[in-house]
């Protein structure tokens, strides 16, 4: 397949949406839990090693197999080797489950977003309101309904004029926003200390366990395994300096993550007067811990207005990019056109997510192996299929087609300085922590162990 397919305009316009889509919801709600529990500036330092060497390794590994074989995920493995091609439906998987539960959160968000404009933050504050709210049926798919149509006309505008576009007004505001929210954050009375507590190294709370928790955020965070990265990389120009480019996107997720901290943290600690614990895992942090945060500061309508329209932001920027990847990938295999496409998939998705959004209410009653349906397919994608396709690979790359395949391809655009790390890391280092993320998510989805 020709590499003269439709593209991002420039590096920038890739930097931009690359970065969108590896800042997402995980950024904001999982790496401050994480980072607190951690040890703080022991985790953020175990993390940004890990960033700049495994998750640069994967990350460089996925776009230049999609500019090199331009196109999506589903045919990149078999246009170096027809007996992989299954590497490319796999992958390609992973953002078809994924995409309709992102989008019921994504409709979470939507309804706080509205809710915080509308200044109702102190009635979301209440202990019940989350859940009132999820357990309902047709409000929620409202909700979901109106999210997935702006992600939808996104992405029908294609990638110049729908994906780039976006993002390049998307980013800036996001990261404007996030500096705003977090100094106003650690201004307030008895924030400090929640600033000393999440920047100040610990090392009591380094082990094993802060690598490896380090690592499954990181593979999270960055889109990896998921076929984002390969297809952005097929509308990557070809004169766009590669390595350069995925260095940037590092520091524009690493930024975001590490701000989200700074915002959060302090936040909760202050509430809590130092109650750490206070900062709860997941859902619960964004729709109920911290609406009862924003309650209880001066201009509280306005900051969670603020807030949740970075959130929302930060959703958007996601959700585009999984769709785009649907989108390519029907593209590829079926030549619909773009419409059909998107349609088709915005269809597909409402359905599938149905049972998500329905889980945690008139069919609460329905478990698959004790989860919910939503928990469910995060536990399947996330836990199970995106560590299984990053091992294969890896494993394509490192001994089917051979590294100098993605070295080449780097230094066709400039000069790859990290070669080395990149060569030791695709054959040797990150094959085996990908198997101990594997490992680690399951046994932390089953429940064996608590992070």
């Amino acid at each position: 397949m020709s590499n003269e397919r439709s593209g991002f305009s420039s590096r920038l316009g890739f930097v931009l949406a690359t970065a969108g889509s590896a800042v997402g919801l995980g950024n904001i709600w999982r790496f401050p839990y994480l980072a607190a529990k951690y040890g703080g500036g022991t985790f953020l330092l175990t993390y940004l090693i890990l960033t700049l060497t495994f998750g640069f390794s994967l990350m460089i590994t996925e776009v230049a197999l999609g500019r090199k074989a331009g196109t999506s995920a589903i045919r990149a493995f078999g246009h170096f080797s027809k007996k992989y091609t299954f590497i490319g439906y796999l992958t390609t998987i992973i953002p078809f489950i994924i995409f309709p539960y992102y989008c019921v959160i994504g409709g979470w968000v939507t309804k706080y977003a509205l809710l915080s404009i509308q200044g109702g933050i102190h009635n979301a504050a209440s202990d019940t309101f989350f859940t009132g709210f999820i357990s309902k049926s047709a409000e929620p798919m409202i909700c979901v309904l109106v999210f997935l149509i702006a992600t939808t006309v996104v992405v029908v505008g294609g990638v110049k004029g729908g994906v780039e576009r976006v993002s390049t007004i998307m980013m800036p505001v996001l990261i404007v926003l996030l500096i705003g929210v977090s100094l106003f954050c650690i201004t307030r009375p008895g924030a400090m200390a929640g600033v000393v507590y999440y920047l100040k190294p610990n090392l009591k709370g380094f082990s094993p366990t802060t690598i490896l928790a380090a690592l499954g955020q990181l593979f999270y965070s960055m889109s990896l395994a998921m076929g984002i990265m390969i297809t952005f990389g097929s509308y990557m120009p070809k004169k766009a300096d590669l390595e350069k480019s995925v260095t940037q996107v590092e520091i524009f997720d690493t930024g975001v993550a590490f701000l989200a901290g700074l915002m959060i943290v302090p936040a909760v600690f202050a509430f809590s007067n130092g109650d750490s614990s206070m900062l709860a895992k997941g859902p619960s942090l964004m729709f109920v811990m911290l609406p009862k945060v924003f309650d209880s500061m001066a201009f509280s309508s306005i900051i969670a207005a603020v807030f949740f329209i970075l959130v929302l932001l930060a959703a958007l920027t996601s959700s585009i990019s999984l769709l785009e990847t649907l989108v390519a990938v029907l593209m590829d295999k079926f030549h619909m056109k773009r419409g059909t496409a998107c349609i088709t998939m915005f269809i597909i998705a409402l359905l599938l997510a149905v049972p998500s959004s329905l889980g945690f209410g008139a069919w609460s009653n329905i478990t698959i192996l004790g989860f919910d349906f939503l928990d469910f397919f995060d536990f399947i994608s996330n836990s199970v299929l995106m560590p299984i396709a990053a091992f294969l690979t890896c494993l394509f790359v490192g001994y089917i087609i051979k590294p100098k395949v993605i070295v080449d391809e780097v230094e066709s655009s400039g000069e790859f300085k990290r070669k080395s790390l990149f060569l030791i890391m695709v054959k040797y280092i990150a094959p085996i922590c990908i198997v101990a993320i594997l490992v680690f998510s399951v046994l932390e989805g089953l429940g064996f162990i608590t992070v």
